[in-house]
């Protein structure tokens, strides 16, 4: 985006017209309420299986570990293949996951190993799904559009946070904890119908055909040479580490253990945290270039006293509302890291470079989940949390604050040249 554009709400709606992104929107906000009520429901059916919350990091631990392995693979089949195509093979096996582990609760025969099989099928999907997604919505606008068309994805994203967790305490209330993975898996026709209706991407040049086909190492070899995607990547491993455990697999324990609530106030809990999110996600709409590194490095602030407050909130209500201000941290942080690190990815190489980006996230769940919440079985989970906020506050804002200047200039999408050799990709990290 050049430095000249001035980013508006008007100006961040002109992707909402008709065509490709309007369609994808549409069916990714119906299939996402889904997801996140089966998110819930798995949330709060292990959580009636076992009080460690080391087991509960097991299932990320199953779905990471194939991420791990794979995500890599899943961002150059991004770059090689039809994007749609690999989309709509990951929308069917989530689909028959989330029927089969839909039967298992409505039968009475679910148990934790269940949980934990499915999971690791369904982390081998993610490995090519996030990736080819996030490489995705970036080829159904202009260049110039792809802070707004992220902004407006987030917010679909992070709005149906809302409405899913809530839904999800409302159908297990009344029909049980299966409904919700059965509302999830016919959710997903809604994007299979809106990827069958958008057209292929259409064929480049021999030469950057050639390019899409060069192999995952030109993934890491670009990230670990630009290091405003390098610290990007840095941020969210920060984030992964210390601040997703709490939301994504502690949250459960701590409602029932902490709050003494059920699965009704952990829904709207949960619910409303994600307004939050979405708040923070139309806000990337307004944010100048200049000023991003600012909003990232305030938002850390906000995340870490939000978590450290959490470990000491005495109510449903304090916590609610410390939730909010995480999720909008959160929301903005990754929205922010995502823009810049897409704008600088040249076309050819986009599927390999969200892999790289995504590895920061997904590659690093399996680790986290079982550090912090081991650490929480440990010292106790207030004090586990209070301690997750500083770590996470310092390593941030030491990583933000190197790259202000570079990632106030417009980005120029480049690719190292083959003959300099790229530092490993973790040790740069």
């Amino acid at each position: 985006m050049s430095a000249d554009v001035k980013v508006s709400t008007r100006h961040a709606l002109r992707v909402l017209r008709p065509g490709s992104f309007r369609r994808y929107i549409i069916g990714s906000a119906i299939s996402d309420t889904g997801t996140w009520m089966q998110v819930m429901a798995q949330g709060y059916v292990m959580s009636t299986l076992t009080n460690k919350a080391l087991l509960l990091g097991m299932a990320n631990l199953a779905a990471g570990l194939p991420m791990l392995l794979l995500t890599m693979a899943g961002g150059s089949a991004a770059d090689r293949f039809d994007k749609r195509k690999i989309l709509l093979a990951t929308q069917y096996v989530q689909i028959a996951l989330a029927i089969s582990i839909g039967l298992l609760i409505m039968s009475g025969k679910i148990q934790i190993w269940h949980i934990l099989g499915f999971a690791a099928v369904l982390g081998i999907s993610n490995s090519f799904e996030m990736p080819t997604l996030n490489a995705f919505v970036p080829e159904l606008v202009k260049r110039d559009e792809i802070q707004s068309a992220i902004a407006v994805d987030r917010a679909v994203f992070h709005g149906s946070r809302v409405v899913g967790p809530a839904l999800a305490g409302i159908f297990i209330s009344a029909w049980g904890a299966a409904s919700a993975f059965f509302s999830n898996a016919v959710s997903f026709m809604a994007l299979i119908i809106a990827l069958f209706m958008i057209p292929p991407r259409s064929r480049g040049t021999a030469e950057e055909e050639h390019k899409r086909a060069s192999g995952i190492k030109e993934g890491f070899r670009y990230v670990a040479k630009d290091r405003p995607s390098l610290a990007m990547i840095g941020l969210i491993a920060a984030t992964t580490v210390f601040i997703f455990p709490i939301i994504t697999v502690m949250m459960p324990l701590y409602v029932r253990l902490v709050l003494g609530l059920g699965a009704d106030r952990f829904g709207l809990l949960m619910g409303a945290s994600a307004v939050g999110s979405v708040i923070g996600a139309i806000f990337l709409i307004s944010i100048p270039r200049k000023k991003r590194v600012s909003f990232m490095m305030a938002n850390v602030g906000i995340v870490a006293c939000a978590i450290f407050s959490l470990s000491r909130a005495p109510s449903f209500y304090l916590a609610t509302a410390l939730l909010i201000l995480n999720s909008l941290g959160l929301a903005m942080n990754f929205g922010l890291a995502n823009t810049i690190v897409q704008e600088r990815a040249p076309d050819y190489l986009r599927g390999r470079v969200s892999a790289v980006f995504m590895l920061s996230f997904v590659g690093l769940m399996p680790v986290a989940g079982l550090g912090i919440t081991g650490l929480s079985d440990l010292i106790g989970m207030r004090t586990a949390l209070a301690i997750a906020a500083a770590c996470y506050a310092a390593i941030a804002l030491t990583v933000l604050a190197r790259v202000r200047r570079e990632c106030s200039q417009p980005a120029v999408a480049k690719t190292p040249t083959a003959e300099t050799p790229a530092p490993p990709i973790a040790a740069a990290v």
